[in-house]
């Protein structure tokens, strides 16, 4: 399974398995984010199956999940609080890695963070964050 790095701290990923969880604590991740929304598809490994492997590799487990619809404020404000408050490393996850990396730039807008260099670290990873940009500098311009 391979993460993908968006900072030194914060690490994305399509869908995970049990097996990610473990190998996501061996790279001292501590904080499992599931932004995958239940029944999606039928191949994925269920948000449970995550949160009980998650336990017990010692890491936290956190479910906001995204679906194909957008975003909303309190999925925001939810991200922003899980990354200000981990005590080490994140890995988000969604189908792709697309929706957890757009979660964490408008999350990162939310507390101030540059639009712009939001975007070259998401592009920088191989995500776009085009779609959001009038969201990112809406947050940002509030902060």
């Amino acid at each position: 399974m391979t993460f993908i790095a968006l900072t030194d701290r914060v690490f994305v990923a399509p869908q995970i398995d049990t097996q990610a969880v473990a190998a996501a604590a061996g790279l001292g991740i501590t904080l499992v984010i599931n932004n995958r929304p239940e029944g999606e598809s039928p191949d994925q490994t269920p948000g449970d199956d995550i949160a009980a492997a998650a336990t017990a590799a010692g890491l936290s487990y956190m479910a906001i999940p995204v679906g194909h619809g957008g975003f909303s404020q309190p999925q925001v404000d939810a991200m922003a609080t899980a990354l200000d408050s981990a005590d080490g490393k994140i890995l988000a996850y969604c189908r792709s890695g697309t929706r957890s990396t757009l979660l964490w730039a408008l999350a990162q807008a939310k507390c101030g963070a540059n639009p712009e260099e939001l975007s070259d670290t998401a592009a920088a990873a191989g995500y776009d964050l085009s779609p959001i940009r009038p969201l990112l500098d809406m947050l940002s311009a509030q902060a």
